[in-house]
């Protein structure tokens, strides 16, 4: 089995996120032998400006950046861009306007596809980084899908953030407990299902954690680069 398309990864926010997203392809990638995996190339760049503090604290822009990593990718021969990295798809338009080559949106995506796995879907807890909650691109994707979303209040949002940062920070379990206690939370206030919409987060919530589903969106992104690389979906 060979693959048609080179799939590029514009990584480093954070390592971790990017490592889980490589890891989440090659086993979800059916395979008999090394040669049947997909060509990837992956350019994990951690120094790219936080976005948090983009979005939040008028902080450095890191869109200078993704583009020149997104062009780097391109030069290396990757057909298409995957980005693993939520907040970051606040600037997807930008990166796609350098770049000759098509970007997946990862919301898009994972808005798309919770909805295919359970169609009689009506509301949607988030729980994400708080630039992407801010910025509302989930919202956004499930609004155009007519679908409620729920978020993690006041309260429980810094929560939320610093349990992502302490992934960030190389400590995977410190903060397990409070993120699924938020999370129950917010099946509490009507949400028929959970997005994980941190790609730290996805480290994190696992299957069985909460009494509803888990969507991780970086799976959703393993499977569809996959789906594409090999011509069995189109490039969005």
């Amino acid at each position: 089995m060979g693959q048609e398309m080179i799939v590029g990864i514009l990584g480093g926010m954070g390592p971790e996120a990017t490592i889980d997203l490589f890891s989440k392809i090659v086993r979800s990638t059916p395979v008999s032998r090394d040669q049947d995996h997909l060509h990837l190339i992956i350019d994990n760049d951690p120094r790219v400006p936080d976005r948090q503090k983009a979005i939040l604290e008028n902080g450095p822009s890191p869109a200078r950046m993704l583009i020149e990593t997104a062009q780097n990718l391109v030069a290396a021969g990757a057909d298409f861009i995957v980005m693993p990295c939520n907040t970051a798809h606040y600037w997807i338009e930008e990166i796609r306007k350098a770049v000759a080559v098509p970007i997946v949106d990862m919301i898009e995506e994972t808005a798309k596809e919770t909805v295919r796995l359970y169609p009689s879907l009506r509301t949607v807890g988030i729980m994400a980084a708080t630039g992407t909650v801010r910025s509302g691109l989930y919202q956004k994707q499930f609004r155009n899908l007519a679908i409620k979303t729920v978020l993690p209040t006041d309260d429980d949002q810094p929560t939320l953030m610093q349990a992502i940062y302490s992934v960030k920070g190389g400590d995977l379990f410190k903060s397990s407990t409070a993120v699924i206690e938020i999370g129950q939370r917010l099946v509490k206030m009507g949400a028929e299902a959970v997005i994980a919409g941190c790609t730290e987060l996805s480290l994190i919530l696992k299957t069985g954690d909460l009494p509803v589903p888990i969507i991780d969106a970086t799976q959703i992104l393993a499977t569809r680069a996959i789906q594409i690389a090999r011509g069995k979906s189109d490039i969005p």
